[in-house]
């Protein structure tokens, strides 16, 4: 058990323990385990415990091209998870888009403001005149009847088809490598945007700066791989890979980045 929880932060024991009693149930009754929605970093510690090789495999999905958030089914190798196996229900949001503008934080705070843990839904996308999201089957009707407003806008949702067209993401990630000292937080930001690592401190101690969705104003926590990243002002990255060290001996990585428009 030690040997699993030296790999991770320890701050993440306590979702580790929750994945090795999903894989023990599993393993027990032979049946599959559905989960809540996880972000990726979450979904790479599922990965990493049930590893890929053996009797208990893992599929994923959030519905959207490219989601950042999905449920994973846990299952035994003799089963054959399906789409609808995930329970996860595309709503659509209409609201009158001629005299107000809708944008992601008004959705997630409408939602969370029923009372909804974060985990209940996945993405949220957003076009001119329309917002999609992603939500368990099992709190479906609670939102349709609850979710009557956003802010000062009256909206109305409705369940989408399984065929129904979805939203593609606002905007696309960046792919890029380049090298960086160390994977302290204030470090990789002054790798990755032209900022000195004094003024990343500042954005840091100001809290302007989250990842995993956690506000962190230590400018020396540790990144590890699939950390997502959200800095105010600058815009969003995720740490693909960690691809080891250079001849100068710094750390050579890969990231996905979204500028802030």
């Amino acid at each position: 058990m030690e040997e699993i929880f030296q790999h991770f932060r320890p701050e993440e024991k306590v979702f580790i323990e929750q994945v090795i009693g999903w894989k023990q149930e599993v393993e027990d009754f032979y049946a599959p385990k559905l989960t809540d929605f996880l972000d990726p970093r979450e979904r790479l510690i599922v990965q990493s415990i049930i590893g890929k090789n053996g009797d208990i495999m893992v599929a994923e999905s959030g519905r959207f091209s490219e989601a950042e958030r999905k449920r994973l089914i846990i299952y035994p190798n003799y089963y054959q998870p399906s789409d609808e196996d995930f329970y996860i229900t595309i709503c659509e949001m209409t609201f009158p888009s001629k005299f107000i503008q809708l944008k992601h934080p008004d959705v997630l705070g409408a939602i969370i403001s029923l009372g909804i843990d974060r985990s209940k839904f996945g993405d949220i996308r957003l076009s001119d005149s329309t917002i999609q999201f992603a939500i368990a089957n099992e709190i479906l009707d609670y939102v349709r009847v609850n979710l009557d407003s956003v802010g000062k806008a009256k909206v109305q949702v409705k369940e989408l088809q399984q065929n129904s067209p979805l939203l593609s993401p606002e905007s696309k990630w960046i792919e890029q490598v380049l090298t960086t000292s160390s994977m302290r937080l204030d470090t990789v930001l002054s790798s990755v945007y032209p900022i000195s690592r004094q003024k990343a401190a500042l954005l840091i101690n100001a809290g302007k700066v989250k990842v995993n969705f956690v506000v962190r104003e230590q400018v020396s926590f540790e990144l590890h791989e699939l950390d997502l990243l959200s800095i105010r002002g600058y815009g969003r990255i995720v740490i693909r890979t960690i691809e080891g060290r250079t001849k100068k001996d710094k750390l050579r990585i890969k990231i996905g980045r979204i500028e802030r428009k």
